[in-house]
């Protein structure tokens, strides 16, 4: 089995409190169908992308400008075989000074290769992560979701539902 699992980043002109203060918002950047609380540690929150996936998210570490740990505590995908693929996954925003700004490393820790739903979640976090995370820390507005697909995987796997 490979063992990489997704990881990517980006560095911004702001400072890491800023980019912390937008990780945490998460309707701000992945999903305004969110339910629950994203900001503290203990928080538990749900997602829920139409009847294509959905998933319970506790936050395990939330240290203001530094770090934020998810743990996926259940998750249902309907284009795998394994519906669960996600669940006891982490995954983890490090954010750390850089030179006029701060860098923010996004890690699935478990989402590997040989994972079915690689592609699409891949291309998900992408797209969440390097587009709308970074335009809300850069700009204040962020693009989530909101019940349309945001991505062509997305929209894909929106015309198999239907």
């Amino acid at each position: 089995m490979t063992q990489e699992n997704f990881t990517t980043r980006f560095t911004v002109d702001r400072k890491p409190a800023e980019v912390y203060a937008a990780v945490i918002n998460v309707r701000g950047w992945w999903s305004e169908d969110i339910k629950g609380k994203s900001e503290k540690a203990g928080d538990i929150f749900n997602y829920r992308f139409r009847d294509i996936h959905r998933c319970t998210i506790k936050i395990k570490t939330s240290v203001p400008g530094e770090k934020v740990v998810w743990s996926i505590v259940d998750n249902y995908f309907n284009f795998t075989e394994d519906k669960s693929e996600w669940k006891g996954t982490e995954v983890v925003f490090d954010i750390r000074p850089a030179k006029g700004g701060a860098e923010l490393t996004f890690t699935h820790v478990g989402l590997v290769p040989d994972y079915e739903c690689w592609e699409a979640c891949s291309a998900g976090w992408t797209t969440y992560i390097n587009g709308s995370l970074r335009a809300l820390i850069l700009t204040g507005k962020g693009e989530p979701n909101v019940g349309e697909p945001r991505n062509e995987t997305e929209r894909a796997l929106a015309e198999e539902t239907l």
